[in-house]
């Protein structure tokens, strides 16, 4: 908060002027969190700030800021589908991803269990975070896969404190992280 009582969060562009080809990835940014007086000139920044008539932060967004968002939005609202080809497809896949080498017998099997599903069928444990918690599961397989192995199999740690149900804890982080960051569409 600054002298006035109003925060902020400034984003500055690191790499300035590079075309990106109008997707919804910016470039490299650093993120700074203070007081107003900081911001000097030369800084392109997304400014939030509490107004007195909201009690929610408000950001100034670009058009591409937008529409990113909207494309978030849309993309939270779609529910896990165990009928969509798509989705069956990317339950595969995750299914892949944390076990190579082991054939999965069905989409329900009791083999899920191992991944830490609460029961047979995954798709019950999708309710909270639906189908872009599973696009999340699958990204973090395949983008960090040591990573992903490593709490898969609840190595590197004490065991005692490794103990949750990996899988289920992938969707709740994925329905935590909408709900602090406020992304629910209306």
């Amino acid at each position: 908060m600054d002298e006035n009582g109003a925060s902020f969060v400034a984003v500055r562009r690191l790499s300035q002027g590079l075309d990106r080809g109008g997707g919804c990835h910016s470039s490299s940014a650093e993120v700074v969190h203070g007081s107003s007086a900081w911001i000097g000139r030369g800084l392109s920044c997304v400014c939030a700030q509490r107004r007195d008539s909201d009690a929610r932060l408000s950001f100034d967004l670009t058009p591409s800021q937008e529409e990113c968002l909207q494309k978030l939005q849309n993309r939270i609202e779609v529910s896990y589908d165990s009928s969509k080809v798509e989705h069956q497809e990317a339950l595969r896949a995750l299914w892949h991803a944390a076990f190579p080498g082991v054939e999965l017998r069905d989409l329900i099997s009791e083999q899920w269990k191992e991944m830490g599903w609460q029961g047979k069928d995954p798709s019950t444990d999708f309710r909270g975070g639906g189908f872009i918690s599973l696009e999340n599961l699958l990204f973090f397989a395949k983008t960090f896969p040591k990573s992903f192995q490593d709490l898969l199999r609840k190595q590197e740690g004490d065991r005692a404190m490794w103990e949750y149900p990996f899988a289920v804890a992938g969707v709740n982080i994925t329905f935590m992280l909408i709900q602090m960051l406020d992304l629910q569409a209306g």
